[in-house]
């Protein structure tokens, strides 16, 4: 890539936002006391859009569909196979067929459309939440909400420059269960937390290997379900999922299933910025197909007073301390562990054995729609800001990788200095992988740099490289501009 300093590379991105947009120009003037909005009662529906229809969208769509105070009005996917799908399910429901856009900017030009629900694929994130709040309407945005740092940080400003809610899509903030966890852990009842574990192991197979760019799908615009990201030929067999496994759209099971269990481990250290330092290291083993991220990946996080590892498992892997996708939350009097449904968490002594068990699930989507209501941003479990700062902690950690040099690990590497929880966690990373047949005297990792962070600004220090990777290439009509 063309390694140009952070700064010089968000000045041509703002260049090109203020020349590029002619054929979108609402976007380029809208205000938070200007955007047109549907003049509503406290007692109305909220008129929902739900953008993204494949998967996640669906969840979407039964989450709305279970709130009586919702009216989903208005449907939107690159792909009218998926609009179709998803009015079917709607009307299956016995409620009104709702309307239909291809296009997004089409969609967002409807006045009486209060809210939007984004579940597209990740480059799409930020970007259909800017347009839609500067539009005059609330957001409910997917994890992670963002596609790198710099446009989540936008996005953040955006939701504050307008005053429009912003909720992200990490549904765990409002289950109760990890609310009494994270509530016991903040009482002191482990004792002091220095470190916050999240574990992503969750078998990912081989997406198998193309030989030839493949057709662009009946009913898809390519065009528009591209967006922001280069206009590349489809290089993946599963055009509609496996996108997550290129860094074009997607973000790698960090930033997939990971934010998730990121963002419960950010929220149980109490850290409500960038850490000092990331340094990560994986590699994509024991298959070769056209999948770009690691199927395999350590990220650790150093903020000082703690530090927070990250592990995603992709091959086959058993549990570790009662978890597989989950968080270990570790005191100076014992831990915590939260599991993957979010819905049943317990703590224990330094000996393993049960202090408490804490229960119960929650609706986010209700959540969502109660700060509409209200207009208070206090309401919400999961404000944007909170889900730029996890999906950031993903960004990052990928950049280490990414900006890695390909080389046989030795475990007497001085990069890790004596955190012996870090080599602990090296040790096991080594033994899963011989344990699914990988050869390490044959095989090399992807050895991530330790990158220092700025966290007051966001950046990388001394690190033009690194700074360049905080946003992307824009193509022209679908550019994240510099500021809101």
């Amino acid at each position: 890539m063309n390694h140009t300093t952070r700064r010089d590379f968000l000045q041509r991105t703002l260049e090109t936002a203020i020349t590029g947009l002619a054929g979108i120009s609402f976007i380029e003037a809208a205000k938070a006391d200007e955007a047109p909005r549907r003049n509503r009662s406290a007692n109305d529906k909220i008129r929902i859009a739900v953008i993204g229809l494949n998967g996640r969208g669906m969840d979407h769509i039964a989450g709305y569909l279970a709130l009586s105070d919702v009216e989903i009005t208005a449907l939107c996917d690159p792909d009218m196979n998926c609009i179709s799908k998803a009015q079917a399910a709607i009307e299956k429901k016995g409620k009104m067929k709702p309307q239909g856009f291809q296009d997004i900017r089409k969609l967002l030009e409807e006045k009486d459309i209060d809210a939007v629900s984004i579940a597209t694929p990740n480059h799409w994130h930020s970007l259909a939440g800017i347009w839609a709040m500067q539009q005059g309407k609330d957001v409910y945005v997917e994890k992670p909400v963002s596609h790198n740092v710099h446009e989540g940080r936008v996005l953040v400003e955006v939701s504050r420059k307008t005053g429009r809610i912003c909720q992200a899509g990490t549904q765990s903030r409002s289950h109760k269960a990890c609310q009494d966890a994270i509530t016991y852990i903040k009482s002191g009842k482990i004792g002091k937390v220095t470190l916050a574990r999240g574990l992503c192991y969750k078998r990912r197979d081989t997406i198998g290997k193309t030989t030839s760019a493949l057709p662009i799908p009946a009913g898809v615009d390519y065009d528009l379900w591209v967006g922001p990201a280069p206009l590349k030929p489809i290089e993946r067999k599963r055009f509609h999922y496996d996108w997550h496994w290129f860094w074009d759209y997607g973000n790698g099971d960090l930033g997939n299933q990971g934010i998730h269990q990121m963002d419960i481990a950010r929220w149980a250290l109490g850290k409500n910025s960038l850490p000092n330092s990331v340094m990560s290291v994986g590699g994509r083993f024991s298959y070769v197909d056209d999948g770009q991220t690691p199927n395999t990946e350590l990220s650790f996080y150093d903020y000082s007073d703690s530090q927070l590892i990250f592990e995603v498992r992709g091959l086959k892997t058993n549990e570790y301390k009662g978890a597989s996708v989950g968080n270990i939350i570790y005191g100076s009097d014992g831990y915590v562990v939260i599991g993957s449904n979010y819905g049943k968490a317990a703590a224990f002594d330094n000996n393993d054995q049960k202090l408490a068990e804490f229960s119960g699930a929650g609706d986010h989507f209700a959540n969502f729609i109660d700060a509409v209501k209200s207009r208070k941003r206090e309401k919400q479990h999961a404000d944007i800001l909170d889900g730029h700062l996890s999906s950031a902690l993903c960004h990052l950690g990928n950049i280490s990788y990414r900006l890695g040099a390909f080389e046989h690990y030795d475990p007497q590497s001085k990069l890790f200095g004596k955190n012996a929880e870090i080599h602990e966690t090296l040790a096991r990373f080594n033994s899963h992988l011989i344990d699914n047949g990988v050869k390490l005297d044959e095989v090399q990792y992807r050895l991530g740099p330790r990158l220092f962070i700025d966290p007051k600004h966001e950046t990388f220090r001394n690190n033009p490289e690194a700074n360049a990777m905080l946003t992307r290439e824009y193509r022209a009509g679908f550019v994240v501009p510099n500021h809101a």
